[in-house]
């Protein structure tokens, strides 16, 4: 009888076991070339990415479904007339190869994915996503011509720019460009189905439709070497234009194309006066198209900024408007006819990065200043421009001088963020009046008024009133893909201090300040990346980046330190090493973090001529050249390395371009390559160790923190010393009182090797401080972005270049990072370091396959960490045990849960490995 119940119950669970539905996963947020619905992708093979989510753990997928169709309607219906895939048997959800027919140019298309997980179910069919071809080729343009106010004969064109104020050009540089509107009205007579805008305009432009501006861009298109490339963008424009009249509008201003000798200027440059070109497509219902193109047959007029530089600043003269400029119905007979001006050298690419917007607003407090001015204090200091509302008479003019310090006497300074810059406005008179600059901006916090009075105050003069002052915080709108929070309040000001820098110095490529330079300077683009990484979605930025080192590249191999190189410094400013090595350590990063070969592969050839070049100049394998560890805390005033030896970080970097080459040729089959590059790897760091390390100490050079950090991070150490140099590291900090000195390049290296150490507890007493130079001595002396000195004296209050405790608060308190041999965050490791003297932390991190979540929580009876690892990835969490107590998961003991494995209990660490879902574990003390 017991035996027929037993059989009974086997048999009802059998039947329960196939009832239940199986597991299922739902595709989200479809991506084509890493980016959410592109409004133009620049080649013709796309690559497609998805994410996917599930309620149930393990869950991963075993193949996938792909359509692609140039009809809506269709793909509605689950056709794909460009591309079936058919059932796909693969786990691969990010940067699939698009392998149909041949993609149009200047075409919109449509696609979906369904997949199936490990037990065969599938799932949904995703919702459609879209993206836009390009213009291929010059035909695309349809006879599209580059137009202008104005032209520059070549005589008086300087590129490349001269550093400095170039006031010995005679006169080049000299003239002051009209900032032209362009304009040209159209009629339609049919019923549109689709109409899409293509266009550029150098430096930047706004464009308008019937009055309206298309799309919020600030700053468009991304600056780049204009006689390499030019970026344009493309707008889908079809609910701005109406039957009957229309019209197109823009204005454009300088940017980088040109920048002249007034005001502030870090260099003058002039590639030419500003112009534009454009093809506007217009599909009908009828199916026929017409183009709209830029030509002869446009108008052209002076604007109402009459001067704008990227450098100096923007006036605007209100009594020069032209209201409905841009509109459809304008008298545009007094207007000239445009000038069909000399092509750019460069060859028009689609802009893929995310643009350049208005991304925060801060309001003013006011201040009146002891020289009888007042001053507004916005509280932050961020990138960015100011929104003035202001009421006063015809002609009246005010000036606004933006600053990120005030001297001692309350007034603003700009002594070391370029000075003289302002933006000047003159009324028309007319009520309240608004106005924003368009094509230039600057890093501040204050804003200086002279000429007006803030409303409310006393104006015994009758000068223009400001009713109203804004901050208007522009950056680049790349995506926020993490968090970080903890128990800590110095470290979570720290974070904010970090990322204000970050955010102000994302523009269309990664600058050193928002205010003197503006400039790529490309040794914080491998640096920090690893910090920006986590906090915002840089693929885009860093693709660009990447092109622009390969358009910067000199014959003789030279990556300069600056790209675009729009000026050749001098005096070690154009050839460091450890700026240059960007052209390689990029490339390796985007396939680490993205999965992504296609950027290794158009890098290899800059890659290879780098590592030849920098070969060239090495004597016996060291390097001697450059700025070495810039921005230690050294004696001197900060500049160059003071502590370590040039030739130290110079040849460390040098291994480091030889190891990654060396690992990027086997992956691109290039055998020959990798196998002389690991050879002369060796060679490198056999030659380092000779040089540098003192095998009798167990210590390198001069024993500064970089010395001991570079070495140990890049594994040129052999074997048998890597434990003794890491103990003397940290007995060297420990009798420094844990006193920072790295620069720009070491710290970086030191924090990352002293987390693989084990050695956090050091990080901590380091940077839970702010009693000696450091991040939190910046924020004791008022600080809101980060200082480009850690004594925060003498130089920019807004620079990114020593941000990296960024990335231990998520790779070592939130513990976030991936396997060795992972890329994309496929394989996920959850290592996060409880230190004595915080409670909490929480991390999270939006990888290519989904959000990754890590959160501890520490009390006096127990330790708790929760996990979130997304759909198609696994994870091996290691759990901090040091009393050896029972571990539970979801309220059950570990050993019970079936969907978490016990990899090892060794030394106090509980090491596990699971597959996607969420965790919950608690550790009793």
């Amino acid at each position: 009888m017991k035996s027929f119940y037993l059989m009974i119950s086997f048999l009802l669970l059998f039947v329960l076991s196939y009832s239940q539905p199986k597991a299922r996963v739902s595709v989200i947020k479809l991506l084509c070339n890493n980016t959410e619905n592109p409004s133009v992708i620049n080649t013709p093979v796309p690559l497609f990415s998805w994410k996917l989510i599930s309620g149930s753990r393990n869950q991963s997928q075993s193949a996938y479904h792909i359509l692609v169709s140039d009809n809506f309607d269709e793909i509605q219906n689950s056709k794909g007339n460009i591309w079936n895939s058919g059932m796909v048997k693969s786990d691969k959800s990010i940067l699939v190869h698009f392998t149909g027919k041949k993609l149009d140019p200047a075409q919109k298309y449509f696609w979906k994915v369904k997949v199936w997980n490990q037990d065969g179910k599938d799932s949904e069919w995703s919702k459609v996503g879209t993206f836009q071809t390009g213009l291929y080729s010059e035909t695309d343009w349809k006879n599209a011509q580059w137009i202008g106010n104005e032209e520059m004969p070549d005589e008086l064109k300087l590129v490349p720019g001269i550093h400095g104020n170039g006031n010995n050009l005679d006169k080049k540089a000299l003239q002051r460009p009209v900032v032209p509107l362009f304009r040209k009205s159209f009629r339609i007579q049919k019923k549109i189905s689709e109409a899409t805008l293509f266009i550029s305009g150098l430096g930047h432009y706004e464009a308008y439709v019937n009055g309206a501006k298309i799309g919020n861009s600030f700053l468009a298109p991304g600056w780049t070497d204009y006689d390499k490339t030019i970026l344009y963008n493309c707008y889908d424009v079809t609910k701005m234009l109406d039957e009957g009249e229309n019209a197109i509008g823009t204005i454009v201003g300088n940017g980088f194309y040109n920048i002249n000798r007034e005001r502030y200027r870090k260099l003058v440059i002039a590639y030419g006066m500003p112009k534009m070109i454009c093809n506007l497509q217009i599909e009908y219902t009828d199916g026929t198209t017409e183009n709209v193109i830029s030509d002869n047959s446009w108008k052209t007029s002076s604007s109402p900024i009459t001067y704008s530089s990227i450098y100096g600043g923007e006036d605007y003269d209100a009594r020069l408007e032209q209201p409905n400029w841009n509109g459809a119905g304008f008298d545009d007979s007094a207007w000239g006819n445009v000038l069909l001006v000399t092509a750019p050298e460069g060859v028009l690419t689609a802009e893929t990065d995310y643009p350049l917007k208005v991304m925060e607003i801060f309001d003013d407090s006011v201040i009146k200043t002891p020289e009888n001015t007042y001053l507004y204090d916005f509280k932050q200091n961020a990138s960015g421009i100011v929104k003035l509302k202001v009421t006063g008479k015809k002609g009246q003019t005010l000036k606004l001088h933006p600053a990120e310090r005030l001297m001692d006497n309350g007034l603003m300074n700009q002594k070391t963020s370029g000075t003289p810059f302002w933006f000047q406005y003159t009324l028309l008179g007319e009520g309240e009046e608004i106005w924003m600059p368009k094509f230039t901006y600057y890093g501040f916090r204050y804003v200086q008024v002279e000429g007006a009075v803030p409303e409310g105050y006393p104006n015994p003069e009758n000068l223009p009133v400001i009713t109203d002052l804004q901050s208007l915080h522009t950056r680049n709108s790349s995506p926020i893909v993490g968090s970080f929070n903890c128990s800590n309040e110095l470290f979570n000001r720290t974070f904010e201090l970090v990322d204000w820098s970050v955010k102000s110095n994302m523009a269309s490529v990664t600058t050193d300040c928002p205010h003197r330079e503006k400039l790529g300077w490309l040794e914080v683009t491998h640096l920090m990346g690893n910090s920006i990484k986590y906090k915002y979605d840089i693929y885009n930025m860093y693709d660009k980046i990447v092109d622009d080192m390969i358009a910067s590249q000199t014959e003789d191999g030279l990556v300069p330190d600056i790209a675009p190189e729009y000026v050749e410094f001098v005096n070690g400013f154009r050839d460091s090493p450890e700026w240059g090595s960007s052209c390689v350590i990029l490339p390796w990063y985007l396939y680490k973090w993205y999965g992504d070969t296609q950027v290794m592969k158009k890098a290899y050839p800059m890659m290879k001529r780098y590592v030849d070049y920098l070969g060239g100049k090495a004597d016996n394998h060291i390097l001697d050249h450059g700025l070495g560890d810039w921005y230690d805390l050294g004696p001197k005033n900060p500049g160059p390395s003071q502590l370590t030896p040039k030739s130290l970080t110079a040849t460390a970097i040098y291994y480091y371009d030889l190891s990654l080459v060396t690992e990027m040729a086997k992956m691109l089959g290039n055998d020959l390559d990798a196998n002389l590059y690991l050879e002369l790897a060796e060679k490198v760091r056999i030659a380092f160790n000779v040089e540098f390390f003192n095998q009798k100490e167990k210590n390198y050079s001069t024993g500064s923190q970089t010395s001991y950090a570079m070495p140990l991070y890049f594994g040129m150490i052999d074997k048998e010393f890597v434990e003794e140099v890491t103990k003397n590291l940290a007995d060297e900090l420990k009798r420094n009182n844990y006193a920072l000195t790295s620069g720009d390049v070491g710290y970086r290296y030191l924090l990352q090797a002293l987390q693989k150490a084990g050695y956090s507890d050091i990080i901590y007493r380091m940077n839970a401080r702010s009693d000696v130079p450091g991040y939190g001595y910046q924020l004791g002396k008022g600080a809101t972005s980060l200082t480009e000195s850690w004594k925060a004296e003498g130089a920019s209050h807004n620079h990114m270049m020593l941000g990296h405790l960024m990335e231990w608060f998520y790779s070592g308190l939130g513990g976030i990072g991936q396997s060795e041999n992972s890329v994309a965050y496929k394989e996920i490791t959850i290592k996060p370091t409880l230190i004595e003297g915080l409670t909490h932390a929480t991390a999270s991190y939006e990888s290519s396959y989904g959000q990754i979540k890590s959160n501890w929580n520490r009390s006096d009876n127990s330790v708790t960490y929760i996990v979130e690892i997304p759909v198609n990835t696994s994870a091996v969490i290691t759990l901090e045990n040091a009393s050896n107590k029972a571990v539970s998961e979801g309220g059950k003991n570990i050993s019970e849960v079936r969907d978490v494995e016990v990899i090892s209990q060794n030394d106090g660490l509980w090491i596990c490995k699971v597959g996607s879902g969420k965790y919950s574990f608690k550790i009793e003390n």
